[in-house]
Parts: structure tokens; sequence; C-alpha cells
């Protein structure tokens, strides 16, 4: 098959991009590589996938639309699995306008470049934050999400009512991911773990926000990539049997589905670092400090859609994706 994959140098985007190279697919690569972290952590990802004859690789913005429409225009694909975005709930909070360009206009040049060019499948990435204020425990693809607590986790719900619009009115396949808190090698330097681990092995304080009471739905990112290939290659339908008197959020009688895409097994902060500790032996100094603005105090996805649909199955603890992080870390750094 062949692809576009817009975040291609991103985390989720490398890994998801790799995974399609190494079973035989053709990759069209996306990635402004901008600043919001190390642009060398990206390139050195890049690195990884571009010794691969079926991977071409574009340095463009999403929000560049005539670049957006260049390439689209130049090939066809099978399916585009959108993941660029500007991300991080903290950073929303200083620099919202960064979030409506990318995460909005971007996306929009996504869905109209699809549309012209009948692109078989979309798949984009939501996220978990999309849950807001709900308190109401697993978080399912069924229950109400208009309580946002962050302009990021606002822009990700609109990117889910934009889909479910261009589904509707052009029958275009869509399907939304709501990741939650992916982590493993490679992964984002702005994370909890990545942070916790540079700090600790550097002899800094670490701050742990709600006082370590925080229980996040940690999600490997084989698990992250599994779910992703997997919806992928199901190409969304119709649910010929949607009740508008009660509509499921998570379907419609266009071809739109929403997907958790999330471990089932959320981990106490404190485990979290408990974890770090033992694979870096070396104990962590813990700045306690209030909940923080726009964040939520648990995460805990429902992903009984996911398994039905496409047989989903995350198989990786939270034990063993800590340890398989911290040694590319440590390889990765020279540390």
């Amino acid at each position: 098959m062949k692809f576009i994959v817009t975040g291609a140098a991103g985390f989720i985007g490398f890994h998801t991009t790799r995974y399609l190279l190494n079973r035989g697919d053709t990759v069209i690569g996306i990635d402004n590589l901008n600043n919001y972290y190390a642009p060398s952590l990206k390139t050195a990802r890049l690195a990884n996938l571009t010794d691969n004859d079926n991977f071409d690789f574009h340095k463009i913005d999403i929000v560049n639309k005539d670049a957006i429409d260049t390439i689209f225009a130049s090939t066809s694909v099978d399916c585009v699995i959108h993941l660029a975005a500007q991300a991080g709930v903290r950073h929303s909070l200083e620099n919202p306008y960064v979030y409506i360009d990318s995460n909005i206009t971007g996306f929009m040049n996504i869905l109209e470049a699809c549309r012209h060019k009948l692109v078989k499948h979309l798949v984009f990435a939501s996220s978990s934050a999309v849950y807001g204020a709900n308190t109401r425990m697993p978080f399912s693809v069924e229950h109400n999400v208009d309580h946002p607590l962050s302009i990021y986790a606002a822009t990700k719900k609109s990117n889910e009512l934009m889909a479910h619009a261009y589904s509707h009115l052009y029958g275009m396949p869509v399907s939304g991911l709501r990741f939650f808190t992916a982590y493993g090698p490679w992964g984002r330097p702005d994370m909890a773990l990545f942070i916790f681990t540079r700090k600790i092995l550097n002899g800094e304080s670490i701050d742990v926000f709600n006082n370590g009471q925080h229980k996040r739905d940690f999600t490997y990112i084989d698990d992250i990539v599994e779910g992703v290939v997997r919806v992928s290659d199901n190409v969304a339908t119709r649910n010929t049997v949607w009740n508008s008197d009660k509509p499921d959020p998570a379907t419609s009688k266009a071809p739109y589905r929403l997907y958790n895409i999330g471990n089932n097994a959320p981990v106490e902060l404190p485990h979290l670092i408990a974890q770090i500790e033992k694979n870096l032996h070396k104990k962590a100094t813990i700045n306690y400090l209030p909940l923080q603005a726009g964040d939520v105090p648990q995460t805990h996805a429902d992903v009984d859609t996911l398994i039905r649909h496409v047989g989903y199955s995350p198989a990786t603890s939270i034990e063993s994706g800590v340890e398989k992080f911290i040694s590319w870390y440590r390889d990765f750094y020279k540390v």
C-alpha cells in the first residue's frame, strides 16, 4: 500500500512510518521539523528512515496549503495517516495561536486535499485530552466530550467535528484516534517519562503535579502503532443502525469512526517514578506541586471498540516499557 504520513519525524509518526516500511509499504513523509522540542531528535529519527527506497520525505508545514496540494497532486495514495499537530497541553496555555494554525488550519488543508484526491481512508490523531472535565472511568468513545480543559483539547475535539462534516458531505471514510499518553524509545522530551529520566540522571529535582495523585493510561509505542496500523487497514464504514434520536458519538451514518488507543491499565505516577528509579539505580528528589491548569487527574481508556473492530491487543506493561525506554535513552544520549 502507499501512505502519506504527516508528522513523520514525530514520535508516533516515526514509529508508524518505520512499521509500514518494514512490512513493505511505500510512505511519503511530511514534517516541518519545528523547534517545539529539539529538531536534532527529529532529524535523528528521520535518519533511521531515509535509507529506505520506499520512503520519500518532504519538509513542509501542513499550514502551507499550496505545498500540501502539490504533494497530494503528485501521487496517488491508499491512506493518509495525519499525525502532524502542535502537541502539548501546557504549551497551549502560553501560545494558543500556534494550535489554531497547525491543528485547525493545517487539518483543514489535509481534509481538502483528501477530498479532492478521493483518498480511500483518512486516519487522524485526536487525543485523550478531549475527555476534559469528564470523571466517569474508563473513558469511552460513547461518552460526551463537550467540556475541554485546554485549547489543545478544544482543537482536537474540533478535528473530530470537522472530520465528521467531511465524511457526511463527501462520503470520505475517516477514523479518529484518541491517543492515551504514548511513551517509549524515541519519545517526546516534553513528556513526564523523558523529563523525569533526564532530571534524575542529572541530579535535579522533578516537579510532580497534583501532589503525586495523577494516574495515567501510559501506552507503549508499539501498542500505539499496532492500533494505528490496524485502524488504517480497516477502512471506516457507515453504521447502518445509527439512531439520530440516540446518537452514538463514535459512529455515524457517514463512514466515520472514533477509537481510543490506550493500555486500559492506568498507572499511578509514584509507580512510574519507582520504575524509573529502579532502572536508573538512582533515587528521585521530588518537588510536589498542585494540579496544573488544563490538566486532568486521571485517564483510563476503554478500548473495547478497538478490540472488537480490529483485534487490538495492548501487550506491554509499564515495567517492561520503562525498561526499554531507559535502555534507549542511555544508548542515544551515551549516558
